[in-house]
This record gives structure tokens, C-alpha cells and sequence, in this order.
């Protein structure tokens, strides 16, 4: 049932868009921006989210990234090819891209802390290291959904479907600490917004580059991979790991988020 839901769903999009890759790109991104988006709004309706809401919306979101990186990227480079070495080549350069990234820009963790150059730790406000931490996270799932929607429309779909989901957390995850940093509501929300929208531009990015130099895909679909599986084993688990009070409780959300993603991926299989 699901299959022929994606499988309809991806001729309607081809139809509404004349068959315009970048428009399907368009409309993918759209989804993205407006599942963080919604998921923003809630820190309208809410003082504050549980910490146990936190670690099984980040652990749910892991999970999505960790099946996503290797059913919808890393396996189809190798499968199209026939060869590992694009899709090792490109795993390697999105993980280097995201290293250079996270050392170069100045971000601040909720946890962690701060990240970065030393002599930008004053210059930022703390808001604003946030959300540049969150654009970061925001960045390789763009990348995923646009170079996964240039490999193939369906694949794609789910791709977007499942980032879909776990952006909507995501963006409630971004409001809601800045709402309790700033004791406001509108900026917070316009911040969570404004990582919805960079995700939808790497998307257009990612479709556009990949459509122009196509010999280039396998290397693509490796290297959004590759960032994703950085961004989920060096930033996300960690954070969510932070303690042991509730790792029970952030291990059943990353298995919810792998369920999700391997039953949503397994649908066109």
C-alpha cells in the first residue's frame, strides 16, 4: 500500500512539474522547510520541552540519518557503479567538508558547548551559535535529499519523507532553547525557520549540481552520506549520550527512527 503511495506520489510530482528535476527539488525542500518549520511554531504553545522530549527527538533523528546514510546514498553509489571506490571517495570528502565546517565555524552545543575558531568565542552571540550549529546539522540532509532525488525520484521521496518526519522535532528542538535563552517567542521561531530554509537551499544546491554533472552523482550520494554519518557519530549521539539517566529511553528512540527509515526504505525494495 505504502509502495503505491510513493510510487503514485512521485508521478503526481513529475506531472505537477512537467518533469523538472529542479522543481521536484523545489517541492522536496519545501517539505523539509516546513516540517522544521511547524516544528518551530511549537514553542508558541509551550514553556519549555522535556528533556526526555529532547534526547528521543535527536535519538529518533540519528537513527533516520544512520539508515538514510547507507540505504538512500552510500549503497545506491556503490550498486550504480558497481564499484566501491566513487562512493568511498565521496564519503571521505563529506566527511572532511563537514570537519572543516565544524572547525572553522564558530557554533555552540546546548551541551557541549562551545565549538570553533577561539578568537570568534566573543563575538557571537550565544543565540546565533546555536542556530549556526543547527544549519550545520541541517546542511548533509539537504545534500541527501537533493543528490538522492537526481539518483532517483522514489528513493528520493522516502529520503524526504523520513527527513521530513524527523525535522519536525528538530525544529522544536531549535525554538524552544532559544524561547528559554531569549524569554521570547518570534525570533526563536524565526530562527528555527531560517534552518528550515538553509536545508531547502542545499537541497536546490545539491539537485542543480548533480543534474548539471551527473558523471559526478556517485561521488555526490557518497559524500552527502559520508557528512551525514559525521554530523550523526560526532555531534548527535554524543549529545544525546550525554548522561545515563535516560539511555534506555534514547536508545528506543534512535531503534523508532532505524525502523522508520529501513520500513520506509524497504517499501521500494
Amino acid at each position: 500500500m505504502l509502495e503505491n503511495f510513493i510510487t503514485n506520489l512521485a508521478e503526481w510530482i513529475l506531472n505537477l512539474s512537467n518533469g523538472s528535476t529542479m522543481w521536484v527539488a523545489f517541492y522536496a525542500g519545501l517539505f523539509v522547510a516546513m516540517m522544521t518549520s511547524l516544528g518551530a511554531l511549537v514553542a508558541i504553545f509551550a514553556k519549555s520541552l522535556p528533556e526526555d522530549g529532547v534526547d528521543f527527538s535527536l535519538s529518533f533523528a540519528a537513527g533516520v540519518m544512520i539508515v538514510a546514510s547507507f540505504t538512500s546514498l552510500i549503497l545506491p553509489a556503490i550498486e550504480d557503479t558497481g564499484s566501491f571506490s566513487p562512493a568511498g571517495i565521496g564519503i571521505a570528502l563529506g566527511v572532511l567538508l563537514i570537519y572543516a565546517i565544524d572547525r572553522l565555524l564558530p557554533h555552540e552545543h546546548l551541551v557541549r558547548g562551545y565549538e570553533g575558531p577561539k578568537s570568534m568565542t566573543e563575538r557571537l552571540r550565544k543565540v546565533w551559535l546555536l542556530v549556526i550549529a543547527v544549519i550545520i546539522h541541517n546542511l548533509p540532509e539537504g545534500l541527501a535529499v537533493g543528490t538522492s532525488l537526481v539518483y532517483n525520484l522514489e528513493v528520493g521521496l522516502v529520503t524526504t519523507i523520513a527527513i521530513g518526519i524527523q525535522d519536525f522535532p528538530e525544529g522544536t528542538v531549535v525554538s524552544l532553547p532559544l524561547a528559554a535563552i531569549q524569554k521570547k517567542r518570534l525570533q526563536p521561531i524565526l530562527m528555527g525557520v531560517l534552518s528550515g530554509v538553509a536545508e531547502m537551499v542545499m537541497v536546490l544546491v545539491g539537485a542543480y549540481f548533480f543534474t548539471l554533472f551527473s558523471w559526478l552523482l556517485p561521488y555526490g550520494l557518497g559524500m552527502a552520506g559520508g557528512a551525514m554519518l559525521y554530523v550523526t557519530v560526532k555531534e548527535m549521539i554524543p549529545e544525546i549520550y550525554r548522561g545515563e539517566k535516560n539511555e534506555t529511553l534514547v536508545t528506543l528512540g534512535f531503534f523508532a527512527g532505524f525502523y522508520v527509515m529501513l520500513f520506509l526504505d524497504s517499501m521500494l525494495g
